[in-house]
C-alpha cells in the first residue's frame, strides 16, 4: 500500500499530474462508484485476474482520498486503516474475544448488538442505507431493516393497472425479497441477457 500511496503523493505534488492534483473527495464521487461497479461486475465473470485489476481499482479510490485527506490535514490512510482494522477486531468478539457465536445467524444477530451499542442504529432507515446505492439496490435494504412484506400480486397488478410504476417498483423489491433473491443482481442478470 506504501507504494500506491507514494504514487499518489507524486501525482498530486508540484510537478505531478494537472488532473490529479485538481481532484476532490467530492470530484472523485462518481469514479468511487464507478470502481465499486465495475469490481462487481467482474466478480459476476468469474474471471480472477479481471478481478485483480478492478479491486486495484477500488483500491486506487482510497488511496486517493487518503493522499487529499493528507494534503488537507484531516486524516491519513493510516486512520483509514485503523478505523476498519479497529472495527473488524470490535464486531468480530466470537473471534477476538470469547464471545459464542456458531452460525451466520448468531453472527448477524451480534453484529447487529454490536452497532446498536456503537449507536450506529439510532439514526432514521433511510439514513443507514446509502443514498448512492442503486434504487433497486437501496430499495431492497430499506425493506429488509424495515421488515416490509410482500402484499402479494394482487397490489401489485393494481399498482400495475392504476399506472403507479414506482409502487409496483417497490411491491417487486418486496417479492424478490420474499423469493430470497437479489432484485439489483437480478436485474444485472436480465441485462446482460439482452447485452449478450
Amino acid at each position: 500500500m506504501e507504494r500506491l500511496l507514494q504514487v499518489m503523493r507524486r501525482l498530486r505534488g508540484p510537478d505531478g499530474c494537472p488532473w490529479d492534483k485538481e481532484q476532490t473527495h467530492q470530484s472523485l464521487r462518481p469514479y468511487l462508484l464507478e470502481e465499486a461497479a465495475e469490481a462487481v461486475d467482474a466478480i459476476g465473470k468469474g474471471n480472477p485476474d479481471e478481478l485483480a485489476e478492478e479491486l486495484g481499482d477500488v483500491l486506487l479510490q482510497v488511496a486517493f482520498h487518503s493522499v487529499i485527506a493528507e494534503q488537507e490535514g484531516t486524516f491519513t490512510y493510516s486512520q483509514v486503516e485503523q478505523h476498519i482494522v479497529d472495527k473488524l477486531i470490535r464486531r468480530h468478539p466470537h473471534v477476538f474475544g470469547n464471545v459464542q457465536a456458531d452460525t451466520p445467524e448468531a453472527v448477524t444477530a451480534n453484529w447487529k448488538a454490536i452497532k446498536a451499542r456503537e449507536g450506529k442504529t439510532a439514526q432514521s432507515v433511510c439514513d443507514q442505507v446509502p443514498r448512492s446505492l442503486g434504487a433497486l439496490a437501496r430499495a431492497n435494504e430499506i425493506q429488509k431493516k424495515l421488515g416490509t412484506p410482500f402484499s402479494g400480486k394482487d397490489s401489485l397488478i393494481q399498482a400495475i393497472e392504476q399506472g403507479n410504476l414506482a409502487e409496483a417498483l417497490w411491491l417487486m423489491v418486496a417479492w424478490c425479497r420474499q423469493e430470497k433473491v437479489n432484485p439489483e443482481v437480478l436485474l444485472r442478470e436480465r441485462c446482460e441477457q439482452s447485452c449478450a
